[in-house]
């Protein structure tokens, strides 16, 4: 698969006197990985986005995907790129299969592709029966049908627009389970309120406040950064509280946050981190150990506010 690029050049959109919605934001992404979109509300996220697939014109500066202005070469600055925007909503009098066909029509694929492609993202996003009419669906059925339509073709460039809204918490994992497979040879820009998606998916953080860049960093070291004396631990097998006795002089509270992860809190002025991942290790294999979603709250509410301040 051919790599993907998405840059923003001081680019600013302002509508008439009001304050501008995104104000000379500038980043470039290229490759696979993660990028996770972060800021309150009527930050500039969703009018970033739109400007990416040239649904907004920039009211000055300039933006390109895959090397190409989507206002002035719109094809084939979308051919590559699937894109969820504001959640939009397929006709409800279609079936699954006649919407995704439509897509992939658009898309210019050929029917074997589109049939072949709507098989594919069938079962990795287990849609409903295809049979199944839009307007019969839940809002997380169809939630994952739109998504399934950014995904036909296989474009190397993903911009998702809070991809997990509406879904149900099983929905939500399977989709972050989906993300996570994605990056790892798609360049994929998506925007959430979910912190435990954003840390558990992105390689890369953008917060946005009141159309600005207030902070951007690779994923680890904005936890590291805002999460000292707090992590997240996922075991392979089930972990109960008595079997946590190796780590219990280690830590000042331990969580269970499911059968096989725990958030752990400890005293960092007095305590390697290493110290305590090796005597999680010694009560069971550790999948994962990192500062977690609670670090990117952390860091969402020291940025953000500091940020609207000084503005």
């Amino acid at each position: 698969m051919s790599s993907g690029s998405i840059a923003a050049d001081r680019v600013t959109k302002a509508y008439g006197e009001a304050p501008p919605s995104v104000l000379d934001l500038s980043f470039q992404y290229e490759g696979a990985g993660a990028i996770g979109f972060l800021g309150p509300n009527g930050a500039g996220k969703t009018t970033t986005l739109k400007l990416l697939v040239g649904l907004l014109r920039p009211t000055r500066g300039s933006v390109r995907l895959n090397g190409f202005d989507p206002v002035r070469d719109r094809r084939r600055a979308l051919w590559d790129v699937g894109a969820l925007v504001e959640t939009p909503e397929p006709y409800p009098t279609l079936r699954v299969h006649e919407a995704l066909d439509l897509v992939g029509r658009a898309r210019g694929l050929g029917t074997a592709d589109i049939d072949r492609e709507i098989d594919r993202t069938h079962l990795l996003l287990h849609l409903p029966p295809l049979d199944r009419r839009v307007g019969s669906l839940s809002k997380g059925q169809r939630q994952r049908v739109v998504l399934a339509a950014a995904l036909l073709g296989d474009p190397p460039v993903l911009l998702l627009d809070e991809p997990t809204s509406g879904l149900d918490p099983a929905e939500r994992v399977l989709v972050r389970d989906v993300l996570r497979r994605l990056k790892r040879d798609h360049l994929i820009l998506m925007s959430s309120h979910q912190m435990v998606e954003v840390s558990e998916v992105c390689d890369r953080l953008l917060f946005l406040d009141r159309g600005r860049r207030v902070l951007e960093d690779d994923a680890h070291a904005v936890a590291e950064r805002f999460g000292a004396g707090r992590v997240e631990v996922e075991f392979a097998a089930a972990v109960d509280r008595g079997r946590l006795a190796p780590v219990a002089d280690l830590v000042v509270e331990a969580t269970a946050l499911s059968a096989t992860r725990w958030r752990l809190r400890f005293d960092p002025r007095g305590l390697a981190r290493e110290r305590l991942l090796s005597a999680c290790q010694s009560v069971a294999p550790v999948v994962e150990f990192a500062p977690g979603a609670l670090a990117l709250e952390d860091a969402y509410l020291e940025v953000v506010p500091t940020a609207s301040e000084s503005t």
